[in-house]
């Protein structure tokens, strides 16, 4: 399941604190990783940013729960582009390692 959240750029800090906790715990925020974007950089709202997580169902309901007072789920069409954003720089990432060990 892929989620994202959006959230307040004065709310960086904290929300980071938050999932660099206990990195070596099972099912730590940073075992599962993360990825956190600027709204500027992703073309969406530049006053936002934008935390993107893939992980299984509970570790979702647990993030949704652990996170509320922070982020805002995002979802319709905003939710699709960032994905679609996100998907692309990872294949775009991907290509760049197939060149430098295919």
């Amino acid at each position: 399941m892929k989620r994202v959240y959006e959230f307040e750029p004065n709310k960086k800090a904290e929300l980071t604190k938050l999932l660099e906790a206990d990195p070596y715990v099972e099912g730590s925020f940073a075992r599962i990783g993360y990825k956190v974007k600027e709204g500027g950089v992703l073309g969406e709202d530049k006053s936002k940013n934008y935390l993107y997580i893939s992980a299984g169902d509970d570790f979702i309901k647990k993030a949704d729960e652990t996170l509320k007072l922070l982020v805002t789920i995002v979802k319709g069409e905003v939710e699709k582009r960032i994905l679609e954003k996100i998907a692309a720089e990872e294949e775009s990432a991907e290509a760049g390692l197939g060149s430098l060990f295919g």
